[in-house]
């Protein structure tokens, strides 16, 4: 009757524990790169050195001891370990702030019912053998280790998802083949992806049908299911967001849409760690203007060094955009910013024009993402007038420097800028601003061997660029090297609160009593991965 109680215990217990490891394995994209391996490494204390290490000793006695007295006494012990251990799990899970809940997707499901085989074999046998304290015993381990039992979980079906996986690839390859009129573009770079992707969307649909890849579904999975689901014989434009963690990766993605349009955004630091050097994140993401047909168009940045000074091995239509440097062909002059909106003037070579555009977006980094738009928007003959009304009606990106009413505060969100250009950016339109000034972050992540000095330097960016009146640091541990590069540049450290939740921020600003208007910039916010 004890075995039974045990392992009533042992499942409530792995049914917290289990849910919490598939939503780490979700967000770490299912172990690509390693991501999920990491973090299990990151959060050794919480993942192996825990009170499950004290039941397998315990079940372990079960399995050595030959006196039915002291096995019961144990086994009692055991009872205590796995009931101690759910009331903190519990504890834990209803305390933990989920950003983003663990999504019950088929593969999820499928996770789950290798998990019950994997979890429930050995108690079965352990009730309906004689070799109960055996089964015991390799119950304790698989629950003790149960982050790794996930993982096991993910290698077990592996073929089950590469099946799946060929399945949805040929569909998606067969359905982008029987569309030859439609006009691919890919979109790739170290930080402004999205919101190129949403810019160029919401311009190129003055005139055609476009369908651009939602949210950052930027994987190669990503691609597949908005391929699947959402193109239709309708859409005459493609826009296919491009994400890469290693080198190799775009040409994969490319090797499914086979784009005949592309565009470079910046090249930068981000994903540094899983790149591994800035010449491969370069490399990595040039693979996309290299894959375009002959007869296909790229547009670089002519204000990035990187893409400038790139050998270029491919002999395709390069169209150039710039702010600073004279020789760009779509080239954006005379910026200036008035409260909630931007002016600017557009030349485009071969005419000597010059084109006022207005938008409702903020920061020098969206004049960018505006001007490669223009350039494919007038590759495509798009006439001015419309390309000048279209700018005017691009809506405010989700998360991108978005400006929202919060109370007696205006909110700036920049949730999902996590880049050290894209921030500086971000803290130059705060800088730029008549008001009482404040930032709340969590820092940037995934920089390597940089990620210290970068985030150092994005503290003392806080202090010199925004100008800020008060700073709000998201996680103590995670945030320390930017309050190293505050106190390195003299910054108040009255003006200085460190909290381990971002929504205490909300109410502590809402509180504020200032006679200026509030602007908070939140830049960054982590994923669950990273909770303290």
């Amino acid at each position: 009757m004890l075995y039974y109680f045990v392992y009533f215990l042992m499942i409530a217990y792995l049914i917290l524990v289990g849910k919490r490891a598939l939503h780490m394995l979700q967000q770490n994209l299912y172990n690509e790169n390693n991501r999920y391996l990491k973090w299990i490494k990151k959060n050794f204390k919480t993942t192996i050195i825990n009170i499950s290490l004290l039941g397998i000793v315990l079940s372990f006695l079960v399995l050595v001891l030959k006196n039915e007295k002291l096995i019961s006494f144990v086994l009692l012990l055991l009872m205590l370990v796995y009931l101690i251990s759910y009331f903190k799990e519990k504890s834990i899970s209803s305390n933990i702030q989920n950003k983003k809940p663990l999504v019950y997707t088929a593969r999820i499901k499928r996770l789950i019912v290798t998990l019950c085989i994997i979890y429930l074999l050995p108690m079965l046998f352990s009730l309906f053998t004689e070799y109960k304290n055996t089964f015991l015993f390799i119950s304790t381990v698989i629950t003790g280790f149960s982050f790794y039992t996930t993982y096991l979980a993910l290698i077990i079906n592996y073929p089950i998802e590469k099946c799946v996986y060929k399945h949805y690839e040929s569909m998606a390859k067969s359905k982008l083949a029987s569309m030859k009129d439609l006009k691919v573009i890919g979109i790739t770079g170290s930080y402004g992806k999205t919101s190129s992707k949403n810019i160029l969307n919401d311009i190129l649909s003055i005139k055609f049908n476009t369908l651009a890849t939602p949210k950052s579904l930027n994987t190669f999975n990503g691609l597949m299911i908005t391929i699947n689901s959402k193109l239709s014989k309708f859409d005459e434009v493609f826009i296919a967001e491009m994400g890469a963690y290693v080198r190799g990766e775009i040409n994969g993605l490319c090797d499914l849409v086979n784009p005949k349009y592309g565009i470079i955004t910046s090249i930068g630091t981000a994903h540094l760690e899983t790149f591994g050097s800035e010449e491969n994140i370069l490399h990595g993401k040039m693979e996309l203007i290299e894959h375009l047909p002959h007869d296909g168009v790229g547009v670089l940045n002519c204000d990035d060094p990187k893409q400038v000074s790139y050998k270029l091995k491919n002999n395709c239509k390069i169209i150039w955009i710039g702010i600073d440097n004279p020789k760009a062909d779509v080239r954006a002059s005379n910026i200036r910013t008035e409260r909630t909106k931007t002016l600017f003037d557009v030349e485009f070579s071969g005419d000597k024009k010059k084109y006022q555009f207005e938008t409702k977006l903020l920061g020098r980094h969206n004049i960018y993402n505006i001007l490669s738009a223009l350039a494919l928007g007038y590759e495509f003959k798009i006439p001015i007038k419309d390309l000048c009304l279209a700018v005017r009606r691009v809506k405010p990106i989700e998360h991108r420097l978005e400006i929202k009413k919060i109370g007696n505060f205006y909110q700036i969100d920049d949730a999902y800028n996590s880049n050290p250009v894209g921030a500086k950016g971000a803290l130059e339109v705060l800088g730029s601003i008549d008001g009482f000034r404040v930032v709340v972050t969590p820092g940037m992540i995934e920089l390597g061997d940089k990620e210290y000095e970068l985030n150092k330097e994005f503290g003392r960016q806080i202090s010199k660029i925004a100008n800020a009146d008060l700073v709000i640091l998201i996680g103590k541990k995670q945030t320390k090297p930017i309050l190293d590069g505050l106190e390195e540049v003299g910054f108040s450290k009255s003006k200085i609160q460190v909290l381990n939740d971002v929504r205490e921020s909300f109410t502590i600003i809402n509180n504020l009593k200032e006679k200026k208007d509030i602007y908070a910039l939140y830049e960054n916010d982590l994923p669950d991965t990273y909770n303290e």
